[in-house]
């Protein structure tokens, strides 16, 4: 067994000597948060390379989710999707919403637009889809239901850095879509996350929301949360926003690779590219087949871990599995088929710039049979 470990992700690190000097510059001007020099030239290098009109920024991914939610006063249901982290869930409860679980397409992982209609009740307020590995959402069917019920939208696009279908941001879909900027992420800020939206008027209140509800000095308007993002994390960010497309490339080389080897496995399958989308190649999840295959999806995940090659079983299990939404009517497997087969067989292989063409190979000896 080869000793090195290769994990799912490695995180894109800035080179150190010009994280350096930004940080001498943050040390000498003692101006390390609120709304520094950074952080305003980061919110402006984002929305031009993102192509969307006015970004915020967060100390992490989760709580624009809380706060869009918050912005667009959404109450009572929302329609989501159980196959994603427990982040997109989590932000509902925590403003006290019902999440109604919906299943998903079983050839692209997001939520199925064909199956939100029939969720919808007098309570419901919004929808909340995720495009899961960054493949992007119906967005053109979502927003039709949408529109002719009244809802918001709010896309969980923590995946989706970067991706555009037919050269458009799929950000700039619904009323707000928020990203994570983890280090695990295509592009990250060590931790942090941002919100995007249409118009001044709501990164207004979104950026008044961040910083505890505060206009001025000495008027709070609503109960906002303290979620601002550093001057350390922003200067981090804008020196990786300068390699992060080369970094989206490797990952590209790495898929291609993956491709060529494993479209001849049986019992094993993946996501090709989608026509007409740039993707950033943020995961490779393929499927087991258990009888094709002649092994269980957590047979090989042992396997793989046993050769240490740490893959991951993502998202396994449903967050409608969890106690905390287990007992919602919409959580009954009957209900998921679709999200249950995917998270049952799913391992996201490791992905990242950093792989070499000897560590892609011993991830393809676990897989390769």
């Amino acid at each position: 067994m080869d000793n090195n470990l290769i994990t799912v992700t490695s995180p894109l690190l800035p080179p150190l000597e010009e994280f350096n000097e930004m940080i001498k510059e943050i040390y000498e001007s003692k101006w390390i948060t609120n709304n520094g020099q950074f952080h305003k030239r980061l919110e402006k290098a984002l929305a031009e390379y993102l192509k969307v009109p006015f970004v915020s920024l967060f100390t992490n991914g989760t709580l624009p989710l809380i706060t869009a939610l918050q912005a667009l006063r959404i109450t009572g249901e929302v329609i989501t999707t159980p196959y994603s982290f427990v982040a997109t869930t989590h932000s509902l409860w925590w403003n006290g919403i019902k999440p109604v679980f919906v299943d998903i397409d079983p050839f692209t992982g997001n939520i199925a637009p064909d199956k939100i209609e029939a969720a919808i009740t007098s309570r419901t307020t919004g929808i909340m889809p995720v495009h899961v590995y960054g493949k992007p959402c119906d967005t053109k069917g979502i927003q039709e239901i949408a529109d002719r019920y009244g809802l918001k939208v709010i896309y969980d696009a923590a995946h989706a850095f970067g991706v555009e279908v037919n050269g458009k941001s799929i950000l700039n879909a619904g009323d707000i879509s928020t990203l994570s900027f983890h280090a695990t992420k295509v592009y990250n800020t060590i931790e942090g996350g941002a919100m995007v939206m249409h118009d001044e008027q709501t990164k207004q209140r979104i950026d008044q929301l961040k910083n505890f509800g505060f206009v001025g000095e000495t008027s709070v308007i609503a109960p906002g949360i303290n979620s601002k993002m550093d001057e350390m994390r922003a200067a981090y960010g804008l020196l990786n926003l300068k390699q992060v497309d080369e970094a989206i490339e490797a990952r590209h080389q790495v898929a291609v690779k993956y491709r060529n080897a494993l479209r001849s496995v049986e019992g094993i399958s993946f996501f090709d590219d989608m026509p007409g989308v740039k993707h950033n190649y943020s995961y490779f999840p393929i499927f087991v087949d258990s009888e094709k295959y002649g092994m269980k999806r957590d047979e090989l995940y042992e396997k793989m871990k046993s050769e240490n090659v740490l893959g991951r079983r993502y998202f396994y299990p449903l967050i409608s599995e969890f106690s905390t939404y287990r007992g919602l009517e919409s959580a009954s497997p009957a209900n998921l088929p679709n999200a249950h087969k995917m998270a049952n067989s799913v391992i996201c292989l490791p992905m990242h710039h950093a792989l070499s063409d000897e560590d892609i190979e011993r991830v393809l000896r676990c897989v390769v049979k």
